[in-house]
Formats: structure tokens, sequence, C-alpha cells
């Protein structure tokens, strides 16, 4: 059965080959194969390995199926903040992985889903089952997920155009003296370590509105929109303007306060519901941690 993969922010300017190393069980060389051999295309053309992809490209992958994935049903107690027959909402913990990669097929997000719900959803294949957007490993918050084909195309496609409202809170290093801010800056994949994003001209486009909740002594704590959903792009725009996220071991000072990453919520979600129409809206808290650190700041005031 054939496999169709909608090319998100976190693949983009990707290699084929390589980007499907991290979505399929099968090798590279063996992915590399099935290009050769034209069982593999995109927007229904035969590509290279080396061919970089674009947002919202359409792989199609035929007979691949040599090495069969079964991914374990996991008991992971998600907290599944709302379900229906065609969405779900689940506050994802932070360090936790979305979905599973090759080498790395259980105690994901996906694992979770699959126990506690049934997912018709096909596209994006067998990694990523209903999977409709991302948010990093130790990003904890709110996420849409997909039961179906039919909400798959409605979510991606209010994703696509920009019409998801979408929250999110972070604490950032540095007193930001402007109550509110927009940062215009493209963002394209690190040259000199590829597992990283940075602000280069030959970026893409990428928007972040900010606006301070709250000034600490060394601190601020943000609310973030989004206009675009590049991979990385809270991190990346704050370091850029000098303010990177707490607690980041990517994009923040070397030495990382914390355990839990980068000290960023996925805090309110909203879209339109694909069978009713109508607009639904989800909020979700900071996690402990993230308030218990917050209380230690504000001690510090005193």
């Amino acid at each position: 059965m054939a496999q169709k993969i909608i090319v998100d922010s976190n693949i983009e300017g990707m290699r084929l080959d390589k980007a499907l190393s991290t979505v399929l069980p099968q090798s590279r060389t063996q992915i590399e194969s099935f290009i050769k051999d034209g069982k593999i295309t995109v927007n229904n053309k035969v590509v290279k390995g080396s061919y970089k992809l674009v947002l919202n490209d359409e792989i199609l992958i035929e007979e691949v199926e040599e090495k069969q994935l079964n991914l374990a049903k996991e008991n992971l107690h998600l907290d599944i903040v709302y379900e229906d027959d065609d969405v779900a909402i689940v506050n994802k913990p932070s360090g936790m992985v979305v979905h599973p990669a090759a080498g790395n097929e259980e105690h994901t997000l996906v694992n979770g889903l699959l126990y506690q719900m049934d997912i018709k959803a096909s596209i994006n294949g067998v990694f990523r089952p209903g999977i409709v957007h991302r948010i990093d490993k130790d990003t904890s918050g709110l996420l849409m997920i997909a039961k179906n084909d039919k909400a798959m195309e409605s979510l991606s496609n209010q994703l696509k155009e920009h019409t998801c409202h979408r929250v999110y809170v972070g604490l950032v290093y540095g007193v930001i003296g402007e109550n509110e801010g927009k940062i215009i800056a493209p963002i394209g994949r690190s040259i000199s370590d590829r597992k990283k994003m940075t602000v280069t001209s030959s970026g893409k486009d990428a928007i972040t509105h900010f606006r301070v909740l709250q000034r600490y002594l060394d601190n601020t704590l943000c609310e973030f929109k989004l206009e675009t959903g590049r991979t990385h792009q809270i991190r990346v725009h704050m370091k850029y303007i000098g303010h990177p996220l707490v607690g980041d071991p990517q994009y923040g000072p070397r030495h990382v306060i914390g355990n839990n990453g980068q000290f960023l919520h996925a805090k309110t979600i909203g879209f339109i519901h694909p069978t009713t129409g109508k607009y639904m809206e989800f909020t979700s808290e900071l996690p402990q941690y993230f308030t218990d650190y917050l209380q230690t700041l504000k001690k510090r005031e005193e």
C-alpha cells in the first residue's frame, strides 16, 4: 500500500533521501535504491535523492514494505484534553519525542496515541499516524491530532494557510525593554551544524510576534504568536535578538539551567473543526517545573 507524506517545516529544505531516513524504517541505502527505481516520487515526478524538499511537497512511497514496522502501543498515560471521532488535542510533556524514527521506535507520543485512541489517518505513513504538526522534544504543550484523512487534510491546510491560532509562553534571558515586538528574519538550516537552524538570507520567511508578560531581575516571561511555522522558530528568533530561551541546550548559553530543556510551552491552540465547521480553542497551564522556576525568580527579587 502506498504511503503519502506531506512535507512540513521540520523536513523542508532537507535532501529527499536524508529526510526519508528519519521517517521510514528502511535504511538510507534502501531508500536511495527505492528512489533510483522510481518507487518514491515527489509531486508525482521521479526525482533524485539530492532533491531539496519544499514545504507541502507530496511524497508518494510505493511498495517499500520490505521491513514492516509494527509500532508498539504503549500506555504512556497521555493527557488527552479533547477527543471526538475526527480530532484530538493532547498536552505533550517536556522530554517526549512526538513520533518514532529509525532506531527510536518506542516511548514517543505516537506510541501512546496508538494505545489510547483509534487513529485511521494514513497520510504521513506508519511513523506519523495522525500527526498534523510537531513541537520539539523539550517543548511542552498542546498538539492537534487528526484521527482520519479528512481531518488530516483540513488541519494541514489550516496550518498551511496560517489560520490556526497558536500561542506559546517562554522564559528568556535578559530583560526586554519593549512591551511587545515583531521579529521578521528568514530561517534556514545552519551550514556548520545541520541539526541547528539559523537566521540566514537564504532561509524561508519567518515572523514571530512577542509580548512581555512579566519581567524579572535577569529574565523575561513572554507570549509568542507565530505567523509562520519554521523549525525551532521561536528559539532561533529569540537568540537572534539577544534573548535566547532559558534552558535551551542548542541555542542558549553553554551553561544550561534545569533538566527539562528550553522553557517553552505551547499554551493555546485554536482551529476550525473539520466536520462541524465551528471554531474550537484549547488552553493548557504551564507545567510544574516551569511555574516552580518562576517562583524561584520571584523570590530572588524579594
